[in-house]
C-alpha cells in the first residue's frame, strides 16, 4: 500500500527506476518533467527529473544537488531514497566515482561490487529509528537484513550490460564508504587496501542499505577515477584528477546505465524485494 501521506500528486504515471547521479544523465530522456518532491525527511537533495527511457519510466535525481553544492555528508539520503518510492521506483541505480584500493583497479576501471564496508561517522541511516516523522507517523524499530546489500539481479544486469559495450567489469568486490569530503590519507588507505577491499567512495553509503530499508533493489556502478594514495607514489588524489577521468568516462558510463534501465526485469522476486516480509514497520510501504 502506498503511504499516501507523502506520496506526491504529481498527475504523473508511476515511474518504474530511479537514478542517483549527476545531472547530465537526464538530459537524455524524452519528454522530462521536473518534479518537486517534499518528504516526511525534508527535501531530497533537488527537482528529480521523471521521462522515458527505451519504454521504461525512469527518475533521475542529482544525489550532490544540480550544481553539485552538497559534500557528500550534507546529501539528505532518507529524502532522496523516499522520494524515488514515492514516485514509484522499485529499482535504484546509483552510479558514481570511487577511488581503486587495488593497482590493477586503475583510472577507468568499472567495479560492479557485491559487499559494502561503512565507514561513515555522522549520518542518518535508517528510516526505522522510532522517532516521529514530519508527518506525525512514528516508524518502529526493526531490523533488516543487510549481508548482502546489493540486488543481485541489477548486478547481472549490470555486468551484461557493461561486456555487451566491450567494457570488462569487474564482477564483485567490496566498496568501502568514509565520510568526506576529504580524501583518505596514505595510512588510512593502506589500511583499507590491507583488509582486502576493492574500492572506495563516499555516496554509497547508507543509499545502499536505505534502500534496502525500503524494500527496493540498489545497484551500484563504481567508476574508478584514480588509485587511491596508499596504492601509489606522489602527491595522492586530486579533485581535479577525479573529474577529469570522470569526464573522460562519462559517454561510457551513461550508454552502459541506459542499457541496463533498458535490460531491467519488470518484475521483481528477489532478497531486496522481501526484505520486509514478516516485518512490521509502523509506515505503510
Amino acid at each position: 500500500m502506498a503511504d499516501t501521506s507523502s506520496t506526491p500528486t504529481t498527475g504523473l504515471d508511476p515511474v518504474e527506476i530511479g537514478v542517483l547521479g549527476g545531472s547530465g544523465f537526464y538530459a537524455f530522456l524524452d519528454d522530462v518533467t521536473e518534479v518537486t518532491v517534499d518528504t516526511p525527511y525534508g527535501m531530497p537533495s533537488d527537482s528529480v527529473f521523471v521521462g522515458e527511457l527505451a519504454g521504461r519510466r525512469v527518475a533521475f535525481l542529482p544525489r550532490h544537488g544540480r550544481g553539485h553544492h552538497l559534500p557528500p555528508h550534507r546529501i539528505n539520503y532518507r529524502a532522496n531514497l523516499w522520494a524515488l518510492r514515492s514516485l514509484g521506483a522499485g529499482r535504484i541505480l546509483g552510479p558514481c566515482a570511487v577511488g581503486g584500493l587495488r593497482p590493477e583497479y586503475g583510472p577507468g576501471t568499472l567495479v560492479v561490487p557485491d559487499q559494502l564496508v561503512d565507514r561513515t561517522t555522522g549520518r542518518v541511516q535508517t528510516f526505522y529509528d522510532g522517532l516521529p516523522r514530519q508527518d506525525g507517523r512514528t516508524p518502529k524499530v526493526v531490523h533488516v537484513s543487510c549481508a548482502d546489500p546489493y540486488c543481485p539481479d541489477g548486478r547481472a544486469v549490470a555486468l551484461s550490460a557493461a561486456r555487451a559495450s566491450n567494457w570488462e567489469a569487474v564482477d564483485g568486490g567490496t566498496l568501502v564508504v568514509v565520510e568526506g569530503p576529504r580524501f583518505s590519507t596514505r595510512a588510512e588507505s593502506r589500511w583499507y587496501s590491507a583488509q582486502g577491499w576493492s574500492v572506495i567512495g563516499m555516496t554509497g553509503h547508507p543509499e545502499a542499505v536505505l534502500a534496502r530499508e525500503l524494500g527496493l533493489c540498489y545497484t551500484s556502478l563504481a567508476l574508478v577515477t584514480d588509485l587511491d594514495a596508499g596504492v601509489e607514489t606522489g602527491e595522492g588524489v586530486t579533485h581535479e584528477e577525479v573529474l577529469s577521468v570522470f569526464a573522460q568516462n562519462v559517454d561510457r558510463l551513461r550508454t552502459v546505465l541506459f542499457d541496463v534501465v533498458k535490460a531491467l526485469p519488470v518484475a521483481r522476486d528477489c532478497i531486496c524485494s522481501h526484505a520486509l516480509d514478516g516485518l512490521e514497520t509502523g509506515l505503510d510501504l
